[in-house]
């Protein structure tokens, strides 16, 4: 079985710069790769019924949302993708994975045209799988609308949640929440578990955890944390 390494928020970053820095592997890739393993684990679990709807954030996660929808698309399977800029700008790769998903035909709603998400939500059933990708391991303290409004809604949804990297609302350093919360049945992180994830509180957010690569070298990652520590 392999033994991943446990990760700070700060290590996490860090190790995803150092991969485009020090190996020359593009962020994109990167982000291309992770949504590969979020993609491989919702199809294990999901099959083939059921709808999939993706929120998304303005950051990376949300880019690894927007990814994940193409992927979805490669093979017929189109998610309905909402996407909550909550007054932010994309980040340079969501914005990139925004433009190839909807320069192949996707479609993206407008997140922050929706006023009541209880009424997006409600016409799910256990057979549909909703793909938390609104906000990742940056998480600190309590969040506000409309955050918290939509996880609300996905906790009182009847679908089945997946959550990308990180439960939005969890602080990953700390394993605890300040308030609303994503309570998911799947979390899909990448490279490593993240230090809070150990924390017995946790468990009530993150569900199963799965652990997928970004195709950077598990030896080479313990060496950059063996070196990062001296």
């Amino acid at each position: 079985m392999t033994e991943y390494p446990n990760l700070t928020r700060d290590q996490a970053r860090q190790l995803d710069a150092a991969a485009t820095t020090q190996l020359g592997l593009p962020s994109l890739l990167l982000m291309e790769n992770a949504a590969r393993g979020v993609t491989e684990t919702l199809t294990k679990h999901r099959g083939n019924n059921g709808r999939v709807l993706v929120l998304c954030g303005p950051g990376n996660n949300g880019g690894d949302g927007l990814a994940v929808a193409r992927l979805l698309a490669s093979s017929g399977d189109e998610a309905v993708v909402y996407l909550v800029r909550a007054g932010k700008k994309l980040t340079s790769d969501a914005k990139q994975n925004l433009g190839f998903l909807q320069a192949s035909g996707g479609t993206v709603v407008a997140g922050d045209e929706v006023d009541n998400w209880g009424h997006v939500l409600d016409g799910l059933t256990q057979e549909d799988w909703i793909l938390d990708c609104l906000l990742g391991t940056g998480v600190r303290g309590q969040l506000r609308s409309p955050f918290s409004n939509i996880i609300e809604a996905i906790n009182a949804s009847s679908a089945r949640v997946l959550a990308v990297d990180v439960p939005s609302g969890l602080d990953c350093d700390t394993g605890t929440a300040d308030g609303a919360c994503v309570r998911a049945e799947q979390t899909v992180t990448f490279v490593g578990m993240k230090r809070g994830f150990l924390q017995p509180s946790a468990a009530d957010f993150t569900g199963t955890m799965t652990v997928a690569h970004i195709g950077v070298p598990l030896s080479w990652i313990r060496s950059w944390l063996n070196d990062a520590d001296k």
